[in-house]
């Protein structure tokens, strides 16, 4: 069996290949009007042959962008009688609590799209009012007049009874993709529950239509998507589940940092992935942390994800001068077309890679292992236009992008440490992404901490993720009531009935039951509160003591009040893959390639090879780490020392 990872970003689409010749790694450009074209490429110039014996996992973006571009389909949403405005409602959140004049947002949802019908059920689960066929008989011609792409449906209280949620989805016409909230998120609060509901109808069948493209072009391949909460689930299933997409990327870049932080002893870390549009940063504690409160473009989606926290800071990050002569990088990206300047695509604005190339720090020869050269001319012109707005040198600058950059990602970096109560000097900074290692000691350097990890094939490592993460369900239901009164076995009931459904879908991809792993938990929270801890299940003695622990470690305080519950969750895992690392090189240690110039360093900097080290040597900075898919620059003060696993070691 050959193993292919996929992951398709704002600027590259990553490759990390599995086979019996050992572990390779491959970029291209990407392909953002069409993903699949540069997967097919990328496939293609790998000499990959397209076979029942590859199994690929990808890494989408499809969902991703369509919600955060405003792309999705025309969607229709249907609630209860006098709920119809639910989504435009929200929670009535300002944004900009002190602001007077807020720019209005556009609605979710147009009101035309709205639709209203019986069904109406109370907290105790009572039908308050009958769903009757002359309302089935309405929607329905109401949905052949209006002709939407997607139906999102979300009754009051269906997760306690979905029969009037599924008598409308029966009544759909069946070219129309149909996402109810019984099946996607069978919790309380309608409001979180019909966004996810409709986000996951307003990307499904642009998810579907990716997805089977891919799967023709690659067949007879089989194919996998990796899953916002660090889990993969086959392409056939994927679409269905098309909001559980939405961190598909960023989460493989999580699981493989998970890998190779084990790989060399590391359980405790703090990530930051930077790519060419955007960098992604959190927090590893033994394991991947989840959320059930993300949000993406402003809309709550309540599925587990990895915890994580995106900004606007990537390598393609474009720089500018505003109108009162401050320096601003970001969040505007140049993304894959036209790209920095110094890709010679006809980028003409300045952006993070371009300072780095000009102040030394990346190679123009040697960019993607020489298979890109790099226009050092073009990036000093671009950054000239920045140095004339500041009055300063080009190479000032140059330093002034990278600085703001670098404060952009330490003050995200601190939003996912500092400000839960982590002090960032107990953790190892990992760094990947293509442009991660560029940055790693200067972030270091700004939290306070003395050890950083910069992984090997870092700048693919989210593809690399996609090999490393298991098949994975997570499912949860709300029950709720006082938690010292819903007896265990209740419980255990709710927890068992979840299992099962996602035993099923799982031995579907054909994974063996007797091998997943179960997980269950418990979303508690104290009496009166609105948010909740999600504790491991372990009766209720324990779980109530490692709630009290927990809310004490992230306010400061616990309470003397009863606990209230509010869901139940079940996570399923398949074995992990075991991808097997390069062997590192052992005999004698690799000399320095070359000595380059380096601004603001008094004498010219060693070059070396990355592939050249051997396990054990050590460096000593300043030097250049150069590989195919990124570049670590090991700032002065630091010292780099190659680990086994093939990870550089960083300690200040």
């Amino acid at each position: 069996m050959m193993l292919l990872g996929v992951d398709t970003g704002g600027t590259f689409t990553d490759f990390v290949v599995l086979d019996d010749r050992g572990l390779r790694v491959h970029k291209v450009l990407s392909t953002p009007q069409a993903p699949e074209q540069a997967i097919l490429q990328g496939m293609c110039e790998l000499g990959l042959v397209f076979a029942d014996s590859l199994q690929v996992v990808h890494g989408s973006t499809v969902a991703t962008n369509a919600v955060l571009e405003g792309k999705g389909v025309r969607t229709a949403y249907i609630g209860n009688r006098g709920l119809a405005d639910v989504l435009t409602i929200g929670r009535q959140a300002r944004r900009e609590l002190y602001n007077l004049q807020p720019v209005a947002s556009g609605l979710p949802v147009e009101r035309g799209l709205c639709l209203e019908t019986g069904g109406r059920l109370g907290a105790d689960g009572e039908t308050l009012q009958a769903l009757s066929e002359e309302d089935l008989a309405q929607l329905r011609r109401q949905l052949e007049q209006l002709a939407p792409e997607a139906v999102a449906i979300n009754l009051l209280f269906s997760f306690l009874d979905d029969a009037a949620e599924r008598a409308i989805e029966a009544i759909v016409p069946p070219t129309m993709f149909v996402s109810r909230s019984s099946n996607i998120l069978p919790e309380y609060r309608e409001y979180e529950r019909g966004m996810t509901t409709w986000l996951n109808a307003y990307v499904g069948p642009l998810v579907q239509g990716y997805l089977t493209r891919l799967q023709a072009g690659i067949a007879p391949s089989a194919l996998s998507v990796m899953q916002s909460s660090g889990g993969t689930i086959d392409a056939a299933q994927a679409g269905e589940q098309a909001v559980h997409l939405l961190l598909s990327g960023p989460a493989g870049g999580l699981a493989g940092a998970r890998y190779m932080g084990l790989a060399c002893g590391q359980e405790h870390l703090l990530t930051f992935d930077m790519g060419g549009t955007s960098t992604d940063v959190a927090l590893i504690d033994g394991e991947l942390r989840l959320t059930s409160q993300g949000e993406i473009a402003g809309y709550p989606v309540s599925v587990p994800m990895v915890d994580m926290h995106t900004i606007g800071a990537g390598g393609g990050s474009l720089a500018s001068v505003d109108a009162g002569g401050l320096l601003q990088v970001g969040p505007e990206s140049a993304g894959a077309t036209p790209g920095p300047a110094c890709y010679g695509q006809g980028g003409r604005r300045a952006t993070v890679t371009d300072a780095n190339l000009v102040l030394g720090r990346l190679r123009a020869e040697a960019f993607l292992g020489g298979g890109m050269c790099l226009d050092i001319a073009a990036a000093r012109e671009a950054l000239a236009v920045i140095a004339e707005g500041l009055a300063c040198t080009v190479e000032a600058a140059a330093e002034g992008v990278l600085r703001v950059a670098n404060e952009h990602m330490a003050r995200a970096l601190r939003v996912i440490s500092v400000q839960r109560g982590v002090d960032p000097q107990d953790f190892s900074l990992m760094s990947f992404g293509g442009a991660g290692g560029l940055h790693v000691c200067a972030l270091a350097e700004a939290l306070g901490m003395r050890e950083a990890i910069v992984p090997v094939h870092g700048g693919v490592l989210s593809a690399f993720g996609m090999l490393a993460a298991p098949r994975a369900r997570q499912l949860s239901r709300t029950v709720n009531g006082a938690f010292a009164a819903v007896a265990a076995t209740v419980i255990d009931a709710h927890i068992e009935e979840l299992a099962a459904q996602g035993r099923r879908a799982l031995m579907a991809e054909g994974v063996e039951a007797a091998s997943l792993h179960t997980e269950s938990a418990v979303d508690l929270c104290y009496r009166g509160q609105s948010y909740t801890f999600t504790i491991a299940w372990q009766g209720h003695v324990q779980s109530s003591a490692a709630f009290h622990q927990a809310h004490a470690e992230r306010y400061g305080h616990q309470l003397d009040l009863p606990l209230e519950l509010v869901n139940v969750r079940v996570n399923l895992q398949a074995p992990a893959p075991q991808p097997v690392l390069s062997c590192v090189g052992t005999g004698q240690p690799a000399q320095a390639e070359s000595h380059v110039e380096v601004f603001a360093q008094p004498q010219p900097v060693p070059v070396y090879a990355r592939e050249a080290l051997i396990t054990g040597q050590r460096l000593v900075g300043p030097a250049l780490i150069t590989e195919t898919v990124s570049t670590t620059w090991l700032a002065a003060g630091w010292q780099a020392c190659l680990h086994a696993s093939g990870s550089l070691l960083l300690s200040r």
